[in-house]
């Protein structure tokens, strides 16, 4: 499944949060539908926590190439390390097809 399609699609009918500080927190809170996060982020440790928490949580987690793909996608102006959907809207599809 696409990653950069699941994080559009959320952000044009659903919620979505950016940026790995409230990405762990939606994560930590539950929230979090699905996490996506580029493998191009530097340092590594900025997302290398991501998809442990994930598992811990049982949320599925997708990496991408691109945090400059994953910001267009997200529709900021930057490149975004990560990326949490918290409410689905036209992506809850996807996001089913990829549960673990």
């Amino acid at each position: 499944m696409d990653g950069y399609k699941i994080v559009e699609k959320a952000n044009r009918t659903g919620k979505i949060e950016k940026g790995t500080n409230e990405v762990t927190k939606a994560i930590e809170r539950g929230t979090a539908k699905v996490i996506v996060y580029a493998k191009d982020v530097e340092p590594k440790e900025i997302v290398a926590h991501l998809p442990l928490l994930c598992k811990e949580k049982g949320i599925p987690c997708l990496e991408v190439d691109s945090k400059q793909k994953l910001g267009i996608a997200a529709q900021l102006p930057v490149s975004a390390s990560s990326v949490a959907v918290i409410v689905p809207g036209e992506a809850e599809q996807d996001i089913k097809s990829i549960k673990q």
